[in-house]
């Protein structure tokens, strides 16, 4: 069985009033564990609604969204809690470091919240910042902080990370290095990557393309021939 399954899930504000607007309609995908994934659309497409669903941030009118066997749209608020605690990782575009923290220390923060975190040595190692561990938010880089910001989130070892538009606050050569850093991410800890972005360009690294328009889904392919993100012509 997939790892993740949308099954027809709306999410409706406003339902049965002049104002109704359906910000995901009756929205069906899957998604298996290990894929990097790019869901891709214009503001205003539904995608940080499917993304705030699939963290566990916001919830569904109608529909099934099954994760590893567990239907989340049944949950009650502290089952999301525990959800998003456990099972998600999350990367914004702008990386909401402590600042009076150290790289490492932002790390270890996560760490010490997890039930079964990997090692933050280690991970701060694996995105290639160990000489930047005792160094402070506004010592690094846009692209070094969004480093900081994805081993953050990998330490926690979720089921799913999640990033949205993670190279937008950056230049194409740290992008094209943050894109880079989430597909290795990938392949080396078998966590399944979910990229929502608008960027056209970055689709293409992508194992799976889902794009979203006026909230459904009018594409869902497998890339099966990814380009490498050194590739991608900004």
């Amino acid at each position: 069985m997939s790892q993740v399954n949308f099954n027809k899930v709306s999410k409706i504000y406003n339902e049965n009033t002049d104002h109704e607007v359906k910000a995901l309609d009756e929205v069906s995908f899957q998604i298996e564990k290990g894929e990097c994934v790019v869901v891709l659309g214009s503001s205003g497409a539904g995608k940080s609604t499917l993304l705030n669903i699939l963290g566990g941030m916001d919830t569904l009118t109608r529909g099934e969204f099954i994760v590893e066997n567990q239907n989340v749209a049944k949950f009650n608020d502290k089952q999301l809690e525990i959800y998003r605690r456990s099972n998600i990782g999350f990367v914004f575009q702008f990386y909401n470091l402590m600042p009076n923290l150290t790289a490492l220390e932002n790390i270890q923060i996560a760490e010490s919240l997890s039930e079964n975190p990997l090692d933050s040595h280690e991970v701060i190692k694996s995105v290639g910042l160990e000489n930047r561990a005792r160094n402070f938010p506004s010592e690094l880089s846009g692209g070094e902080q969004q480093r900081v910001a994805i081993a953050r989130a990998i330490v926690k070892n979720p089921t799913l990370l999640l990033c949205d538009e993670p190279t937008g606050a950056l230049d194409s050569k740290t992008g094209t290095m943050i894109i880079k850093l989430l597909c290795e991410i990938c392949e080396k800890y078998q966590k399944t990557v979910v990229i929502v972005t608008h960027n056209n360009k970055i689709a293409e690294v992508a194992n799976r393309l889902i794009r979203i328009q006026d909230g459904k889904i009018v594409e869902n392919k497998v890339n099966t021939h990814p380009i490498k993100p050194s590739d991608i012509a900004w």
